[in-house]
């Protein structure tokens, strides 16, 4: 893929369509697409937060991140050319899959954070669509 199509932004119509389709929980407002993540409290926030730093720094794509005790905003937009590109849902769906994870409900020998237990309570996940 060329410089020149990586850097194609969508118009308003199909960022939202893609989002319906392929990132459900993001949404489209004032020129980002944004994420909004509800954390158990600010050690979990921190994690959130250093886990979209890496893996932006790792994409070379660094979106704005605003943060309180108990969430993180993550907001995308491709600022060489003041729009929504393929760099940026790449990136969103990347953090989805990270931040999201859930190594319990593979049936792995990874079990995830403890169920009902205060203290080490993590991402607020969100509930699965029916």
């Amino acid at each position: 893929m060329s410089p020149r199509e990586r850097s194609k932004t969508y118009e308003i119509a199909e960022v939202e369509a893609k989002l319906q389709a392929e990132l459900p929980h993001w949404y489209f407002e004032d020129g980002w697409i944004r994420r909004h993540y509800r954390t158990a409290g600010w050690k979990s926030t921190l994690m959130v937060i250093n886990t979209v730093g890496h893996l932006a720094e790792a994409a070379w794509h660094h979106p704005d991140i605003t943060a309180s005790y108990a969430w993180v905003e993550v907001r995308l937009m491709s600022h060489d050319v003041k729009g929504i590109t393929d760099r940026d849902f790449a990136l969103a769906r990347k953090i989805e899959e990270v931040v999201h994870w859930q190594p319990g409900l593979e049936g792995q020998s990874l079990t995830g954070t403890p169920d009902g237990d205060q203290r080490f309570a993590y991402i607020k996940y969100d509930k699965p669509k029916a």
